[in-house]
């Protein structure tokens, strides 16, 4: 049995957008398509059938997280995710590769997957030895699970070797060891519908021989994550086989993520993922970039990726997938999408707006409550305030993305694109 099969239903002319659909052993994804990330087999605040009926189609899981708690091996023994967490649709797998870069080079820092600085602006590794210095000097005189690294002390969790990642675990400082074949192995126990090789996501403000050294290291990586995942397949003699997808790394840099995207399609994966930390403006060249390499009769899908204007640029590119924590971690902090841009349902213009949070909006919040009893949600600390606003807000990207579906497949996408940027107030 074919671990997925994908299909283009339209492609934009002239451009690499295109709406298709992946066909999984526990349903089809309609594409392009938002995975809402549920870290720890959860989407915080919400039960699956609420996740459900927001329009979710597929979720997608955190490995390094589960690996940790409560343990791949549970999980199989439970009957695999699926069984678990009482999910009937697809399930996606991260690699725990993010964690390399999130425990060691972002760690303590305000890094993430999409910067606001600009080309000139990155951080240098001087700059950022002075932010680490600050972080440490701020805590404890004898912080856990320190190390020296380079000039600065590093409050790192992840030292990368070779073979792989050596972890200390942020809930009891235990070691652990993950290799490309140990992810994979981990992602096999889940059950997951699609995984993704173990990779290295390295920060924006490596040098150049640093970013080619960790290339390296993700191709030899990814070519281990595919033999491994196929000695499993055989040994195990699975039926639902799932679908594993390769990842394309190389930083801002054309002529790596050209060569990645070469040689990573050049190996049989399902599928493939496009990772790595962006500068703002550096994003939509490297997707089209590795898109306009990438086989076309394979999905796509864009890691770590989730506001508004950013998933118009994956979509206009070629991207089928998107996954991201922002919509939910937004709402937990009150933060809520409008189609005028975000607003903090917390301020005191919300106390008396009796009018719901977006005006039409279809989700069950906006036809049931007001962005008042919200903001009284918020100020008084109730837990219905993250159910409510992870609902809306989980309905609000989803849509957007599905009606990007529906505009491409009618020839009107960027007709769609203009209008909704053009009213969009963008951070």
């Amino acid at each position: 049995m074919q671990p997925l099969s994908f299909r283009i239903e339209k492609k934009v002319a002239g451009a690499l957008t295109r709406a298709g659909s992946i066909l999984t052993a526990h349903g089809k994804i309609n594409t392009p398509a938002f995975i809402p990330v549920g870290t720890k087999a959860t989407i915080k605040s919400l039960t699956p059938e609420q996740v459900k009926n927001t329009g979710a189609q597929a979720l997608l899981v955190n490995t390094y997280h589960l690996y940790l708690q409560p343990g791949d091996e549970l999980i199989r023994d439970a009957g695999g995710l699926h069984k678990f967490m009482n999910w009937e649709g697809p399930i996606m797998a991260d690699s725990g590769g993010f964690q390399v870069f999130s425990l060691g080079a972002a760690y303590g820092l305000k890094l993430s997957k999409i910067g606001q600085f600009g080309r000139s602006d990155l951080p240098s590794k001087s700059d950022l030895g002075k932010e680490l210095s600050k972080v440490v000097s701020q805590a404890d005189p004898n912080p856990p699970f320190l190390e020296r690294a380079d000039e600065a002390l590093l409050p790192r969790l992840a030292k990368i070797g070779e073979d792989g990642v050596s972890f200390k675990s942020h809930l009891d400082g235990s070691v652990h060891f993950i290799t490309p074949e140990k992810s994979i192995e981990i992602q096999h126990n889940f059950g997951a519908d699609i995984i993704f090789a173990f990779d290295e996501c390295t920060s924006p403000a490596e040098d150049l021989r640093y970013q080619r050294e960790a290339l390296e290291r993700t191709h030899r990586w990814a070519l281990r994550s595919l033999e491994h995942h196929r000695s499993l397949i055989r040994a195990n003699k699975r039926i639902d086989v799932p679908a594993l997808f390769g990842i394309v790394q190389g930083g801002r840099h054309e002529d790596l993520r050209k060569k990645s995207a070469t040689i990573i399609s050049g190996m049989n994966f399902d599928g493939f993922g496009i990772g790595g930390s962006f500068a703002k403006e550096d994003m939509s060249n490297a997707v089209k970039w590795v898109n306009e390499i990438l086989p076309e009769d394979k999905p796509r899908h864009l890691l770590g990726i989730g506001e508004p204007e950013d998933l118009f640029t994956g979509v206009l590119n070629g991207v089928d997938l998107f996954d991201c924590v922002a919509p939910t971690r937004n709402a937990r902090n009150g933060t809520l999408y409008t189609a005028q841009g975000k607003i903090n349902i917390t301020n005191a213009q919300f106390t008396k707006d009796f009018s719901p949070i977006e005006s039409g909006c279809e989700c069950y919040t906006c036809k049931n409550y007001t962005r008042s009893y919200l903001s009284h949600l918020f100020r008084g600390k109730e837990m219905l305030a993250g159910t409510l606003a992870t609902i809306h807000n989980l309905f609000f990207i989803l849509h957007l993305v599905g009606k990007m579906r529906q505009v491409i497949l009618e020839d009107n996408f960027f007709d769609f694109r203009e209008d909704f940027l053009k009213n969009y107030v963008r951070e």
